[in-house]
C-alpha cells in the first residue's frame, strides 16, 4: 500500500503562486508515475501534470491549459513530488489530487487518464479569487 499525503493548497489571488507537495510513505518503487489531477466543483476530475522516472530515465507532461503557468518535479530521496503554480487563474479553482502509478512503468509515454493510477490522496483545495 501507498499512502499520499497533499499539502499547500489555499486561497491567493489571480496572478499569485501556491506550491502543491504530496508525500508518498509504505511501499516504494524503483520507478513510478506520479500525477497530479483536479476537480473543480459540478465539473469532472481532469490531468493537470504528471512525472514519470525508470532505471532508462524520467519524463514531465502537462495539460495544456497549465503549460507554461505550473512545474512538477520530484524529490526521490523524500518521496515528494511538488506542483509550484504559478500565475494562478481563477479557473484554476478546484480540490487537487495527488496519484500514484504501482503497475509497469514506461517513460516513452505519459499517463494522463485517472484509470491509469492506483494510489490517490485526499485533495488539497485551491482557491484562486479575481
Amino acid at each position: 500500500q501507498v499512502q499520499l499525503v497533499e499539502s499547500g493548497g489555499g486561497l491567493v489571488q489571480a496572478g499569485g503562486s501556491l506550491r502543491l507537495s504530496c508525500a508518498a510513505s509504505g511501499r516504494t518503487f524503483s520507478s513510478y508515475v506520479m500525477g497530479w489531477f483536479r476537480q473543480a466543483p459540478g465539473k469532472e476530475r481532469e490531468f493537470v501534470a504528471g512525472i514519470s522516472w525508470s532505471w532508462s530515465g524520467g519524463r514531465i507532461y502537462y495539460a495544456d491549459s497549465v503549460k507554461g503557468r505550473f512545474t512538477i518535479s520530484g524529490d526521490n530521496a523524500k518521496y515528494t513530488v511538488y506542483l509550484q503554480m504559478n500565475s494562478l487563474k481563477p479557473e484554476d479553482t478546484a480540490l487537487y489530487y495527488c496519484a500514484a502509478r504501482a503497475r509497469t512503468v514506461a517513460v516513452s509515454r505519459t499517463y494522463s487518464h485517472e484509470e491509469e493510477y492506483d494510489y490517490w490522496g485526499q485533495g488539497t483545495q485551491v482557491t484562486v479569487s479575481s
